[in-house]
C-alpha cells in the first residue's frame, strides 16, 4: 500500500498504487469489462484523464442556470435570472447587466457576450443543432424581445436573431429538446402544440415551425429527449408510452412516434403503495430519467428518485446507466445514492452533476451522518466490474456491471435561490472544456455564482493542491536503536489520486523521507515512516503533503520525542 524512500527528496510519483504495484489500465470498448481504474488529472496511459479542479473565471448570474448549450466557442445559458455580471464581481456590482433568463460567453475566456434574448419568463432548456446553425430553447416564456414565442423559439447562431420562420406553440412547460437535422422534438408536461392534441410530446419542421405528424404519447411529464439515427429516446416520469407499459426511458421512431424495442428497465417500479419519507410523511416513492445523452452509440441516463429511509440502502435509484443505443440493451448502471440532474461525454469519462452521497456500490465514498454530498463526479463510460452492494430498492438489476469512478470530486457550494439547496444542475462540454450551470454561489471557494468553467490539464495551470488537514499533524514513537516511528493521517486532493507525503525532522528543510499513498477525500487513511539513526536528544516532526504537480500544504508541527540512546 505504501512507497517508502529513506532520507531522500520530495518524489513526485504519478498513478496509480494498489498494493505497492503501480496498476496500468486499459481502456476498452464501451460496456466491456476493463479492470478497477483511478484516475487524475495527468494519468498513467490507458487511464481516461479528467478535466482539472481549476475554477475558470466564468460570468456570473443571478439565480439559477437550468441548462447550456455550447455552439463553437460560445456557450449559450438558459434558465431563471435578470442580471449577469463578470467573474470576481459581486451581485450589483461594476459591469452587471440585464440579462433576462438567456445569456451568452465565451468559452474559451468565460467573459459575457452580447446576445440578450430577453425572455420574460424563465426557459428550461437549450440544445444546438447538428450543424450548430441554430440553438432552440424551451421553458415557461410567451415572450421574446417583446415578440410573441409560446414556450419555445429559435434564434440563428451567425447573427443571435430571432428565427422569424419558426414560431410554433405548446400549451404548457418545454421541458426536454433534440434537435436532427430537419426536426426540433420537444417534451414536457403540455396537452397541445401549435392548436392541435398533442399529449407530452411535439415536433416541428426546423424550416418553417409548421407542426409535423410525429405524435407519440406518455402519461406523465417527458423531461428529456435525445435523437439517435431514426429513433428519439424518451426519459421522464411516465409510467406509459403509447399507451403501453413503460416506466421512465423508452424509445420511439423518429418519423412516425412508434414504439419500438428497448430492452433494459434502469428505472425501478413505484412501490404499490406510499410509503413514509424522511420527515415520516407518506408519499409515492419514486424515480424517473432527468436527462439523456448519446455518444458512439450510446444512450447514457441521469436519474433522480424520490423516498428514501434514512441512513439505509433502501433509497429509490437516484444513479446514471448507460445502454446500446440501437435496442437498449443495458450496458452498465451505477446505483449511486443521491440525485442526478445532467450529464455529458467526454472521451471514455462521462461527467455528472448532482448530489450522490453514498457511492459504496462503486467501492468508493460511503453514506455519513449528517450527509456528505460530492456535486460534481467523472467515471468511465465503460464497465469495470460489478455492483459492489447487490440489488437495491424496486430495482430490476442485481449486481450489475457499473463503471469506475474517477478521482475528480470539485466543490460547489450549494445555493439557495430555487429552494431545493443544490448545487449545479446542468453540464456540457467539448474535447476541453466542462461548463457547469446551476444555483451554486461558490466553487473551489471562489465566488463564482450559477456557471463555471473548468479545462483539461493541458491547459489548466494545474495548480488545486492538497486540502489543508489536522491530520497531518503526525505523532511519533522512539525505538531502540535510534529509530523513531512518525506516523499521521492522509488528507485529499479533488484532481489527484496520490499524494507525496515528506516527513521533515526539527524544521529542516530537507525530508528524512518520504511515502506516497493513495489519498481520497472520504477517507483518511493511517500512514508511518521510520526515521532510522536519529541523533540523541528531543525532537519534533512535520508533514508536508503534495500532488504530482508541486502544489503543497504542511500540517501542523507533532511528533514530540526524545532519543535517549
Amino acid at each position: 500500500m505504501e512507497r517508502v524512500i529513506m532520507r531522500s527528496t520530495p518524489s513526485m510519483v504519478r498513478g496509480i498504487v494498489a498494493g505497492g504495484v503501480a496498476v496500468a489500465v486499459a481502456v476498452g470498448l464501451v460496456g466491456a469489462i476493463a479492470p478497477t481504474a483511478s484516475a487524475e488529472i495527468d494519468p498513467p496511459s490507458g487511464t481516461p484523464a479528467t478535466v482539472t479542479a481549476d475554477v475558470l473565471p466564468t460570468a456570473q448570474v443571478n439565480g439559477v442556470v437550468w441548462s447550456t448549450a455550447i455552439v463553437g466557442g460560445t456557450v449559450y445559458a438558459v434558465g431563471s435570472f435578470t442580471k449577469a455580471r463578470p467573474a470576481g464581481v459581486a451581485a450589483g456590482g461594476k459591469g452587471e447587466v440585464t440579462r433576462n433568463n438567456a445569456l451568452a460567453f465565451s468559452l474559451t475566456t468565460g467573459k459575457l457576450l452580447s446576445w440578450n434574448p430577453d425572455l420574460n419568463a424563465q426557459a428550461r432548456r437549450v440544445m444546438a443543432s447538428p450543424n450548430g446553425d441554430e440553438i432552440y430553447v424551451s421553458g415557461d416564456f410567451t415572450a421574446v424581445g417583446g415578440v410573441k414565442r409560446t414556450r419555445i423559439a429559435g434564434f440563428k447562431t451567425a447573427t443571435g436573431k430571432l428565427d422569424t420562420a419558426f414560431a410554433p406553440t405548446i400549451s404548457g412547460p418545454g421541458k426536454a429538446l433534440t434537435v436532427s437535422a430537419s426536426t426540433v422534438y420537444v417534451g414536457g408536461g403540455f396537452a397541445s402544440a401549435s392548436g392541435q392534441p398533442r399529449t407530452k410530446l411535439a415536433a416541428f419542421k426546423r424550416s418553417n415551425g409548421a407542426l409535423t405528424a410525429w405524435a407519440p404519447t406518455t402519461d406523465d411529464t417527458v423531461e428529456a429527449l435525445v435523437v439517435t439515427g431514426d429513433k428519439v429516446v424518451l426519459g421522464g416520469r411516465f409510467h406509459q408510452i403509447n399507451g403501453a407499459k413503460w416506466r421512465g426511458v423508452g424509445a420511439v421512431d423518429a418519423t412516425t412516434g412508434a414504439s419500438l424495442p428497448w430492452n433494459s428497465r434502469p428505472e425501478p417500479n413505484d412501490p404499490p403503495i406510499k410509503l413514509p419519507n424522511n420527515d415520516g410523511k407518506l408519499e409515492q416513492w419514486t424515480s424517473w430519467v432527468t436527462d439523456l445523452r448519446v455518444a458512439d452509440g450510446v444512450v447514457y441516463g441521469a436519474s433522480n428518485g424520490q423516498g428514501a429511509f434514512p441512513n439505509t440502502r433502501t433509497n429509490m435509484f437516484d444513479g446514471r446507466w448507460a445502454a446500446s443505443a440501437s435496442n437498449g440493451d443495458l450496458i452498465w448502471l451505477d446505483n449511486c445514492f443521491g440525485a442526478t440532474y445532467g450529464l455529458t461525454v467526454v472521451g471514455k469519462v462521462l461527467y455528472s452533476v448532482g448530489h450522490a452521497h453514498d457511492c459504496s456500490n462503486l467501492g468508493a465514498f460511503p453514506d455519513t451522518l449528517p450527509d456528505t454530498f460530492y456535486h460534481g463526479l467523472a467515471e468511465t463510460t465503460y464497465a469495470t466490474g460489478k455492483d459492489k452492494t447487490g440489488k437495491g430498492f424496486q430495482m430490476n438489476y442485481a449486481n450489475p456491471p457499473i463503471p469506475t469512478l474517477l478521482h475528480w470530486f470539485p466543490k460547489l457550494a450549494e445555493g439557495s435561490y430555487t429552494g431545493q439547496i443544490q448545487a449545479a444542475w446542468t453540464i456540457s462540454s467539448t474535447s476541453k472544456y466542462i461548463v457547469m450551470g446551476g444555483e451554486f454561489p461558490s466553487v473551489g471557494g471562489v465566488k463564482q455564482q450559477g456557471l463555471v468553467r473548468f479545462v483539461v490539464g493541458s491547459v489548466a495551470k494545474k495548480d488545486v493542491g492538497p486540502a489543508k488537514s489536522d491530520k497531518l499533524k503526525p505523532s511519533a514513537v522512539g525505538f531502540v536503536g535510534r529509530n523513531v516511528q512518525v506516523s499521521w493521517k492522509t488528507t485529499s486532493d479533488v484532481d489527484d489520486s496520490t499524494l507525496t507525503y515528506s516527513v521533515y525532522r526539527d524544521g529542516g528543510k530537507t525530508p528524512v523521507g518520504t511515502v506516497t499513498k493513495a489519498s481520497v477525500p472520504w477517507k483518511a487513511t493511517s500512514v508511518s515512516f521510520t526515521d532510522k539513526n536519529v541523533p540523541t536528544g528531543q525532537h519534533t516532526y512535520t508533514i508536508k503533503a503534495t500532488d504530482p504537480h508541486g502544489n503543497s500544504v504542511t500540517g501542523p508541527e507533532g511528533g514530540k520525542v526524545t532519543v535517549m540512546f
